[in-house]
């Protein structure tokens, strides 16, 4: 795809510059928009003007973060219920702070809903007591979530924007880093098993307006958090390079055409499951994709053109995959919550 050529969908026309401009902050959420313009060969004030139009149709960034960095648990729940209730049971969930990704799938019968507790106590209040409790409630699967291979999930991928080689150091030599649509990732690697990071009252706070936006600038974290502009720095950078906070680009994928999103079920041979979980992390048509417990140890969410996509998938992409020995679709019939925000 070049510069003129357009894509037509329900919300509009997207040409490749706000298509690049998406992908640029699914490469880095905070990246400047200057940054960006650069590297699309624009200007500033034209970047601007597509994030403005964007926005309109409800793209956010926000601040994430990264529980297993933090000693948290997340957890996938499968709530089933009768058909008259699973709305009321996921909106009860949607107003929860520890919720995310809450969607309505399998004829409205069954709820989606990523919860990650800042506490095992918190944990079971709501699976062993609140939830066994809620009426016209016909049963739960809690799924803890062991490796994730994607990095912090979005909600959509635009293709055909290629951003080129992997970029060089200033000298000329590979410094280790890489720089990805414009912005320079630090070589850095984390311990396989690293300690939980201890977070300060101002990280927690920094993390809570992130959540809110995560392009927020430093002197606006800095009002908001009552500390100063290089104090929100350094957190920040701590933060990051930690492995401690991510950033997810919300972005609804039927503005781009993309209008079934599914959720897959896969029960792998359980020496094939890294491979193949690291070959669904690669393919442009998921978003999320982790290692879990239960009777099937791979989940994963895609997100496809149609249903004639969506089979064409399982059949050219899951099926040569090694140790596939099932696989179960639930197709996504209304998002109830995406992030931290109720739709």
């Amino acid at each position: 795809m070049n510069a003129r050529e357009v894509t037509v969908v329900g919300a509009g026309t997207f040409d490749a510059l706000e298509l690049g401009l998406l992908q640029a902050l699914q490469l880095d959420g905070r990246a400047p928009l200057s940054r960006i313009a650069r590297r699309l060969g624009t200007s500033e004030r034209t970047v601007g003007r597509r994030y403005s139009r964007l926005r309109t149709l409800g793209l956010r960034v926000v601040g994430q973060p990264v529980p297993a960095r933090l000693g948290m648990t997340r957890w996938l729940l499968r709530i089933h219920c009768a058909p008259d209730s699973a709305g009321s049971v996921a909106q009860a969930l949607a107003r929860r702070a520890d919720t995310s990704w809450i969607s309505l799938a399998s004829g409205g019968t069954e709820v989606y809903c990523a919860l990650t507790p800042s506490t095992p106590y918190e944990r079971d209040v709501l699976l062993l007591e609140r939830l066994p409790r809620t009426p016209r409630l016909v049963g739960v699967r809690a799924h803890c979530l062991l490796h994730l291979f994607t990095g912090v999930t979005s909600t959509w991928y635009a293709d055909g924007i290629p951003f080129g080689p992997v970029h060089k150091g200033e000298g000329g030599e590979d410094d280790g880093s890489k720089d990805e649509g414009g912005v320079r990732v630090p070589a850095f690697g984390l311990p396989e098993d690293p300690e939980p990071l201890a977070l300060d009252a101002t990280d927690r706070a920094l993390l809570a307006e992130l959540a809110k936006d995560g392009r927020a600038g430093l002197p606006e974290l800095a009002t908001a958090i009552s500390r100063s502009p290089s104090s929100i720095q350094r957190h920040l950078e701590r933060l990051t390079t930690e492995g401690a906070l991510g950033f997810s680009v919300d972005f609804a994928p039927r503005h781009l055409g993309y209008d079934l999103m599914t959720h897959l079920w896969l029960r792998v041979a359980p020496g094939e499951v890294p491979a193949v979980g690291r070959a669904l992390a690669d393919h442009p048509e998921i978003a999320f994709a982790a290692a879990t417990t239960g009777s099937h140890n791979l989940v994963a969410s895609g997100i496809f053109r149609s249903s004639h996509d969506l089979g064409r998938y399982l059949d050219h992409r899951i099926g040569p995959l090694p140790g596939i020995q099932a696989v179960e679709t639930a197709p996504i019939l209304r998002e109830v919550k995406r992030l931290t925000t109720s739709t």
